[in-house]
């Protein structure tokens, strides 16, 4: 079976930490980050098998204070990197922008895009000193940059967390500094 990430996303600590608990001891998956965001929301982010991190997830998606979750078999190597603020960032032609109201729908946008065309995934900033918002950044050529965004706005159409996008092509590097 091939890797697999999973989130939950809640809207108050104690039910969110409750919810990671289950999920670690649902199935064999790695907790890779389990934290308060803004403005109190709790996520937690898993790895695994994609059977394991299925079977964590729907144990998981339940009561009041639940939001949201996604499961994202074979991830694409770039949202790492750029969920941690490990991407180079050098002569970038375009950027490609994407905002959504919540964490979940941003990281399975952000996949998406990176999937659609042959772009880099610069930044995932999630929840912190957002008011819950989240964003990400991809880098490539315009075309390349528009049709991921168009992708992204796509998937994150379906779940209702669309706020707002733009492509840029050839940023000034003061805003590439001021972004990234």
């Amino acid at each position: 079976m091939k890797k697999a990430i999973g989130m939950i996303e809640y809207k108050t600590t104690p039910a969110g930490i409750a919810a990671a608990d289950r999920m670690v001891k649902t199935a064999g998956v790695k907790l890779l980050e389990a934290q308060t965001v803004c403005p109190g929301k709790y996520i937690a982010l898993i790895e695994g098998e994609l059977a394991a991190v299925q079977a964590a997830i729907e144990s998981a998606e339940s009561g009041p204070q639940f939001l949201s979750s996604f499961v994202l078999g074979n991830p694409h190597e770039s949202l790492f990197p750029a969920l941690y603020g490990a991407s180079v960032t050098e002569g970038l032609n375009a950027i490609g922008v994407l905002e959504t109201f919540d964490v979940s729908s941003c990281i399975v946008a952000a996949d998406a895009a990176a999937k659609t065309a042959i772009c880099d995934l610069v930044e995932v900033r999630i929840a912190k000193g957002m008011c819950g918002k989240s964003f990400f950044v991809i880098s490539g050529e315009v075309a390349a940059c528009e049709a991921a965004i168009e992708k992204a706005k796509e998937s994150v159409a379906e779940s209702g967390m669309y706020l707002d996008s733009v492509v840029i092509a050839h940023p000034d590097e003061q805003i590439c500094r001021s972004i990234l």
